[in-house]
């Protein structure tokens, strides 16, 4: 196969410079080659750049498949293959390109915040660094596509989580299963809150009982109140 020379990076995180990028190191020479490569629409390439805004998942399919940089693709900054993966667009985990990009995955930071304390209006999704993550570990806690990372914001869930702890999320994990920890929309607020059931009622739990009560949420009709995922990891930095 013709391997593509890969051109210099359009610096800038618009849509139109992250789509010029992706075309640069993968070889793909049109919106209608890269629909069919992501396995979506030619109209979702369309849409997604009148909006100037790239869905996570396909930074996280073409930074695997290819063994981008996730960080180049959507800055134009570092380099433009993981370490490892100099083989460019014919990157398919051939002998030659190493096991490097098949061990780790990359789950997008983003800017949204989880309220663990008196609410957060923070709900912007725009992506702001990557974290990688073993593969397998991943694969064994959810679905690696839709896993997101975001800071908590409050005291409510202390000592298990405090204020500025990073949490990972997997948004396909909506079943509620007592005691454990998800992020909650409420209306147009977020928060991260341990969950109970009663009949007709979801009660939200903070582990910092003595100053955040259960809160028991009625599920009418009209409640906009809807579990967007289990909280499976965090972290903390040492400050």
């Amino acid at each position: 196969m013709k391997r593509a020379i890969p051109q210099p990076p359009v610096k800038g995180f618009s849509a139109e410079a992250v789509l010029a990028r992706i075309m640069s190191a993968t070889g793909i020479k049109s919106q209608s080659e890269l629909a069919r490569v992501l396995g979506i629409g030619r109209q979702a390439v369309t849409d997604a750049k009148k909006r100037s805004h790239i869905p996570a998942d396909w930074y996280l399919y073409l930074c695997r498949k290819y063994g981008l940089n996730p960080q180049w693709l959507e800055s134009g900054m570092g380099a433009m293959y993981i370490a490892g993966q100099d083989s460019g667009p014919d990157f398919r985990g051939s002998r030659n390109s190493g096991a490097h990009s098949e061990e780790f995955s990359y789950v997008p930071k983003v800017r949204a915040r989880l309220s663990a304390g008196g609410g957060s209006l923070v709900v912007d999704e725009a992506i702001e660094t990557y974290y990688a993550f073993r593969h397998a570990w991943l694969k064994r806690k959810g679905q690696i596509s839709q896993m997101r990372l975001m800071r908590v914001s409050g005291d409510s869930m202390e000592p298990t989580l405090r204020d500025e702890d990073v949490v990972l999320i997997d948004l396909s994990q909506t079943e509620i299963y007592t005691g454990k920890i998800y992020a909650v929309g409420i209306d147009e607020e977020i928060v991260v809150k341990r969950l109970d059931k009663k009949p007709g009622q979801l009660v939200l739990v903070s582990d910092n009982r003595q100053f955040y009560p259960p809160l028991e949420v009625t599920l009418t009709e009209d409640a906009n109140v809807r579990v967007l995922g289990r909280v499976i990891w965090m972290a903390r930095e040492v400050l």
